[in-house]
């Protein structure tokens, strides 16, 4: 699988607090980006729509499209929470340093340019049902605004990470929406977390389907032309096919969205990469393919330039 054209978990079984293994149910939203419920962040972060400076914004390291003339590489977690991974290790001046010095250990194995990015849990998978029965936590925009202000001057890119849990992914997004309207902040949506009526985090692997995720992709795609942004980046987490059914419906046609299946399988070199190849079978095109380095669960982590090694050379790499 060559460059994505223009626009455009793991593998053992084991469950946890930040991803799990093996296979589940589904469900649809409600849609459209009015009335989301999160609220802005306290600090805008990014021109309105209708400013001129919008309609000019670039994604970072030049340009308004994600791919083929970038590469990614991330910290993935949630800030404050060490335990679902290592983005909330640290504070954000220190995780921006991180990053920027894991991306350019990879800079020499790429002829694109690699430029750092966080992963951002926005809405964690909950034991409890909470507030609003849905067993999802969310972040307030305003606990995230430390990160993405850090993130927005340093050049990094923050893709908003979603485990929606009983809610639809239509409708997660949404509570962020003034959150998507940074030109350098995109979407990930984690059918790991997906629910069906009855069930709870931890007792399966979460299933959701395609029809589910395209109207995601309408709605970002959306709001992404109304606000004259560049092309958003969506990452599609996977390890198991039953994980999105369906999948050979996904919506590709959304020139706006640049859309990357993320293999989230841990485990042993070969079977990560067993798990890599399935899923591209039947994978449409346009759909990059994304890579997980696990610090804890791989054994052995594979270096920068074992990660790149790996065909097809993945364009976003996240660490866990």
């Amino acid at each position: 699988m060559g460059p994505p054209p223009g626009p455009a978990r793991r593998a053992d079984g084991s469950p946890g607090p930040d991803g799990g293994e093996s296979s589940g149910p589904d469900g649809g939203g409600t849609g459209g980006f009015e009335g989301g419920t999160a609220g802005p962040s306290e600090a805008a972060p990014s021109p309105s729509a209708s400013s001129p400076a919008a309609a000019k914004a670039e994604i970072f390291g030049g340009g308004r499209e994600v791919f083929p003339d970038r590469r990614m590489v991330a910290l993935y977690g949630t800030p404050g929470n060490p335990s679902l991974g290592v983005l909330g290790e640290q504070g954000p001046a220190e995780s921006v340093r991180r990053v920027k010095d894991l991306a350019a250990q990879y800079q020499p194995y790429s002829e694109e340019q690699v430029i750092p990015a966080f992963e951002v849990i926005t809405t964690v998978a909950s034991s409890e049902p909470g507030p609003d029965g849905d067993y999802s936590a969310k972040v307030a925009p305003e606990d995230l605004e430390p990160l993405l202000k850090e993130a927005r001057e340093n050049g990094v890119y923050v893709v908003l990470d979603f485990q929606p849990g009983l809610e639809s992914f239509p409708d997660q997004v949404a509570r962020y929406a003034d959150q998507l309207k940074d030109p350098n902040v995109g979407v990930g949506l984690d059918p790991e977390w997906r629910l069906a009526p009855g069930q709870v985090p931890l007792q399966q692997i979460g299933t959701v389907s395609a029809a589910e995720i395209n109207e995601t992709l309408d709605d970002v795609a959306a709001l992404t032309a109304e606000e004259g942004l560049p092309q958003k980046l969506v990452v599609l987490h996977q390890f198991t096919h039953s994980m999105i059914t369906e999948r050979e419906t996904l919506d590709v046609s959304h020139p706006e969205l640049a859309l990357t299946l993320h293999a989230d399988g841990h485990g042993s070199p070969d079977l990560k990469t067993e798990t890599w190849n399935a899923l591209q079978e039947g994978l449409p095109e346009g759909i990059a393919m994304s890579w997980k380095n696990f610090y804890d669960e791989d054994t052995p982590m594979l270096t920068p330039e074992q990660t790149y090694a790996v065909q097809p050379k993945p364009w976003v790499v996240t660490y866990q």
